[in-house]
């Protein structure tokens, strides 16, 4: 299992739907939490895209001189950037950070905010361009040369003159709902990801699209991005997911409702359905919870509960085949060491996060000037689920 955390440049706050807790996102701020997400062992960061959010390109490239170890889940956009000029961002990005860059797929699911730059095609046919893009693509970041006749693209002799550290190329993440989305990813990609749907939907999700993959000679392996809400006991963990929409109002949610209804995204439709723009029953399956997608697009549920709860329902997610989950929470400082501090002992992680050794600081303050805190065992690592 790895663990991948989020980078907030779209905002960032205390509580949804509200400017009262909110803080300025600056570079600074960026830069703490990409620190953290280094220090405390996570394996990498999601940095979003889209007219909301800060570039994410130019974002990774200055962020990546700060950190260490992790990496960067960075997209690219077919339709809005060509596959050669793709191809070259990625080798540059992948070489300067010794192989850090994880590639984001994304089609896209606003035509209103699609059109704003310069793309006006349907639903199907953006897919369809994703599906000669990623074909040239991944000829010319493997260190061919393309020559492709398509519908949408027409490329004679791209090549890449200088190329990537990682073989063939950094790996291809991508999300999509719709069948035409699965069959692009049975074809193209190496991780499949979903949103945080309940286990009987993913599970039906992973089924589909390894049949697909199969009938094309391939696997994949299959992520999922959630939002977490974990705390010492599960009274406080609801008690802080509450807390989260206490300042959403009905007005709010309606207007969210209605800016997304308007997207022609499978699985932005499937996150609306699974609380109707309601309040009532937001706990849509045991422990997941759906209250963040009232006013927040894409993502839109956490799971919520103690360590050990949270920990049983990822667990539950692996067994269906989920080996990577994208998580994150609010404010994403904060939650990135509460996740690491109650989740990452009780986890079976890919990679063990990295302990420096402690010379002169202690874990926690010193007691009475002069006695150093007592130690508590940690949780054992749990690794499997019944």
């Amino acid at each position: 299992m790895q663990l991948l955390w989020f980078i907030p440049t779209h905002g960032e706050g205390r509580y949804l739907g509200t400017a009262i807790g909110g803080r300025a996102v600056n570079f600074d701020y960026w830069r703490q939490v990409a620190q953290a997400v280094d220090h405390l062992g996570f394996a990498g960061a999601l940095l979003p895209t889209g007219r909301s959010c800060e570039d994410a390109w130019i974002l990774a490239s200055t962020l990546v001189t700060h950190t260490k170890r992790m990496k960067f889940l960075v997209a690219i956009r077919p339709g809005l950037m060509s596959p050669g000029v793709a191809a070259r961002m990625a080798a540059t990005f992948d070489r300067i950070s010794g192989g850090r860059l994880l590639i984001n797929v994304v089609t896209g699911g606003d035509p209103v905010e699609l059109a704003g730059d310069g793309l006006h095609l349907s639903h199907d046919d953006r897919y369809r361009l994703t599906d000669e893009f990623l074909t040239v693509w991944r000829r010319i970041a493997g260190g061919e040369t393309a020559n492709f006749q398509g519908d949408y693209l027409n490329i004679d002799e791209g090549k890449l003159l200088f190329p990537t550290v990682q073989k063939p190329h950094p790996p291809l993440w991508f999300g999509g709902s719709s069948p035409i989305a699965q069959e692009i990813a049975a074809k193209h990609v190496d991780v499949y990801l979903t949103w945080g749907e309940t286990p009987a939907q993913v599970a039906e999700k992973i089924a589909s699209t390894r049949r697909l993959a199969a009938a094309q000679g391939r696997t994949l392996r299959f992520g999922i991005r959630l939002h977490v809400i974990v705390r010492e006991t599960e009274s406080q963990a609801w008690d802080a997911a509450n807390d989260l929409i206490r300042y959403v109002d009905e007005e709010a949610i309606a207007k969210t409702q209605q800016a997304y209804a308007r997207m022609d995204s499978e699985g932005q439709r499937r996150m609306q359905e699974l609380h109707n723009g309601s309040r009532e029953a937001l706990e849509i399956s045991p422990n997941l919870w759906a209250g963040v997608g009232l006013v927040r697009g894409g993502a839109g549920t956490a799971l919520v509960g103690d360590p050990d709860t949270v920990v049983q329902r990822m667990l539950e997610y692996q067994k269906l085949g989920i080996d990577t989950f994208i998580f994150s929470g609010y404010p994403h400082l904060e939650e990135a060491y509460r996740v690491a501090e109650l989740l990452f002992p009780r986890l079976p992680l890919e990679t063990q996060p990295t302990t420096e050794p402690q010379l002169l600081s202690p874990f926690g303050e010193i007691v009475a000037n002069r006695e150093f805190p007592k130690q508590q065992a940690q949780q054992k690592t749990i690794a499997t689920v019944d």
